[in-house]
């Protein structure tokens, strides 16, 4: 019997990773209804990393009431695995989707992150993984440490308020009330961005305009950012700005390692490890991964082509299914993926790809299936 592992990443906007598998999964039914398929949620690190991982390792759904990056209270999703494992996201909390009212870098704020690592540690986790992407912040994890108890404190000896607009005004970091909890627990971040904390390859430089930054708002926030990181310095007497993904979500990052002592880890990577994936492929005869767009960005650490390098290793073919793609794909099929399916199969706008997702990803399903037919009717 053959048998076809999907692990797609999400449509941004427009489907869920655990709908396009379901959808595939259809298509491929479609064609032969004998194929057995298994449905792996997939995300590398930014939304979706708690279902992906919650659903894979049958963990529980977790809900904690926790501040917005606005000031204003949300409901946040988060998971409990097996072995005293946690698995956080910072867009639950600190993401852009909660800050659309007033999208302003200097008053968002990672403060419910804080709270949710609070939670995962009343919860009895022992290690707990933080995907970092999708956050409204620019805060260097400030609010997330102030959560924890630490003080973070102006000339005169007071707390300073939220968001990265108040980060020059800090003059000490005390950590003396900071959650002692922590020093036994191992903290994970997990991103593909590997941006340093300042300066031009920043946080504020590169992300800080789609958080609402005007490139004045731009040069100020870095500027603050910069002062920060100097007084933290001082405080924990190391210098974490210069780390590889110092500058992910906002410089929470640079936050989780200062303060934390938190590992900053290849967000894919580590989630194909956690979801065991290695194992679901032995006895595989055909992966089929994909995402929104696959174009020369698939590369720097996204879903599609970190699960393609693992099917690699087990010689498999891997087929992507898109929900779009640049015309040149060469270093995308040089890094191991065989065939890029976009949905769009005659012209029409994104709007109504978006709108026609499910029928289209499973006539994909349908042709993806037939190519793996057709290749092995070649061999």
């Amino acid at each position: 019997m053959t048998k076809i592992l999907i692990a797609s990443d999400s449509y941004k906007g427009s489907a869920t990773s655990r709908d396009i598998g379901e959808y595939v999964s259809a298509g491929i039914h479609d064609v032969d209804a004998s194929v057995e398929t298994v449905e792996v949620p997939i995300a590398d690190g930014g939304e979706g990393t708690v279902t992906s991982l919650v659903v894979a390792r049958h963990g529980e759904f977790r809900h904690t009431d926790v501040t917005g990056p606005l000031g204003t209270p949300v409901h946040a999703t988060w998971g409990m695995l097996d072995n005293h494992e946690a698995i956080l996201e910072v867009a639950e909390s600190s993401g852009l989707g909660l800050a659309q009212a007033n999208l302003d870098p200097r008053i968002t704020t990672t403060y419910g992150l804080g709270q949710l690592i609070g939670a995962a540690l009343d919860a009895g986790a022992e290690t707990i993984y933080i995907g970092l992407g999708g956050s409204a912040t620019n805060d260097a994890g400030a609010g997330m440490v102030q959560a924890l108890g630490a003080q973070l404190l102006d000339e005169d000896g007071h707390e300073i308020g939220y968001g990265g607009g108040e980060l020059d005004r800090v003059s000490r970091v005390d950590l003396t009330r900071l959650d002692a909890r922590l020093q036994h627990t191992t903290i994970v971040g997990l991103s593909d961005v590997t941006n340093v904390l300042i300066g031009a390859d920043g946080a504020t430089a590169i992300y800080g305009p789609q958080k609402g930054a005007t490139p004045e708002l731009v040069t100020q926030l870095d500027q603050k950012l910069d002062h920060f990181q100097q007084v933290v310095q001082t405080a924990v007497a190391h210098d974490f700005s210069n780390d590889p993904g110092a500058g992910a979500a906002g410089g929470t990052g640079f936050g989780l390692r200062a303060f934390l002592g938190a590992e900053l880890k290849a967000g894919i990577v580590t989630i194909i490890q956690l979801l065991r994936l290695d194992e679901k492929m032995n006895d595989c005869d055909l992966v089929i991964t994909g995402e929104g767009r696959m174009d020369d960005q698939s590369l720097m650490g996204k879903a599609p082509v970190g699960i393609a390098k693992l099917a690699k290793q087990h010689g498999l073919p891997v087929v992507a299914i898109v929900g779009g793609a640049n015309d040149e794909l060469s270093k995308v099929y040089q890094a191991g993926i065989d065939l890029v399916l976009p949905i769009p199969n005659r012209p029409m706008t994104v709007a109504e790809a978006m709108a026609n997702v499910s029928v289209l990803v499973r006539e994909a399903g349908q042709s993806a299936y037939r190519a793996f037919r057709l290749r092995r009717t070649e061999n």
